[in-house]
């Protein structure tokens, strides 16, 4: 009895279960904070900064609480800890590079919530970082171009040190896309310059002027020279028609609803040409066999086809 006394009784161990006290305190009064201003935020992006943030002062509330009750008593097991966070250390290295990569995300410019990106191998969404993991809206894989996939991907912080990060969205929100028209020989060459040129003006040159503005913002930050941005047809011939390329600039959640438009455009203005412009494909032509004459040594027919 003596001994359970002089446990609970002990100042280390009052110092303790008032640590575990006080951080239930924080986490209940975070927890209310955030549902109560998740009621009155409505925009969607400040909403969640709010609860991310009312988070990290949650944690470093926790972690300077901790501290000043057992200050005194970690000083005594200085050795020790030092050699238990040497071991921690070793076993948790992926833990650790993941926080690592948490604190360069919040401290640089890799990716925020709301862009899409490349990251290991998976492309989508940004719509949450953590402490340890950056969760992905994945967007591809079975479905074709940058629609969403409907999966949700957890991936490493640690990530961010190990591979590139592919950003479509952060200093520059524009793509370069293209499309390649196969034009019939004989048609009018100009003709069919003049219906691709126009078509990429009136539905993509509107990107043209601002992403102009965009560019040359880079240049001022970065080693970077100066861009085409206002859109182009260039022209290959080859062995079975003229193959014209639209390349232009769109927004990077635009892609293929341009394309789409760029594609329903060009086919009805050459619907209009009188077939002096006409769409190309590959035809494969079957001729009649040869006769055949086979002759014997005897000088006699033996088979004619």
């Amino acid at each position: 009895m003596g001994n359970l006394e002089n446990t609970l009784f002990n100042p280390t161990v009052d110092k303790i279960i008032l640590v575990v006290v006080g951080f239930l305190i924080i986490y209940l009064v975070v927890r209310f904070l955030q549902r109560s201003t998740a009621h009155r935020v409505k925009e969607i992006e400040n909403r969640y900064r709010m609860r991310k943030s009312l988070a990290f002062l949650g944690y470093l509330a926790a972690i300077l609480f901790a501290i000043a009750i057992l200050g005194n008593q970690l000083s005594g097991f200085s050795v020790m800890l030092g050699v238990m966070a040497a071991g921690i250390a070793f076993a948790l290295q992926e833990v650790i590079a993941s926080v690592a990569g948490w604190l360069a995300l919040t401290f640089s410019s890799f990716y925020r919530v709301g862009d899409r990106v490349q990251l290991g191998g998976i492309k989508g969404d940004v719509i949450d970082i953590g402490v340890l993991r950056t969760t992905l809206m994945e967007c591809g894989e079975w479905i074709d171009s940058d629609l969403y996939s409907g999966r949700i991907v957890r991936i490493a912080n640690s990530f961010v040190f190990k591979e590139p990060v592919f950003n479509y969205s952060a200093d520059f929100h524009f793509l370069w896309d293209e499309i390649s028209i196969p034009i019939k020989y004989g048609g009018s060459r100009h003709l069919a310059l003049e219906i691709l040129q126009r078509v990429a003006n009136e539905l993509a040159g509107e990107y043209a002027a601002e992403a102009e503005k965009v560019w040359q913002h880079l240049m001022e930050n970065y080693m970077i020279v100066a861009a085409q941005t206002a859109p182009t047809v260039t022209l290959v011939a080859n062995d079975n028609w003229l193959e014209y390329t639209v390349r232009y600039v769109v927004k990077y959640t635009e892609r293929r609803s341009m394309k789409s438009q760029l594609f329903n455009r060009i086919m009805d203005e050459i619907d209009q040409t009188n077939d002096q412009v006409a769409i190309a494909s590959t035809t494969i032509h079957i001729v009649d066999a040869p006769t055949f004459d086979v002759q014997l040594k005897g000088g006699s027919n033996v088979l004619e086809t």
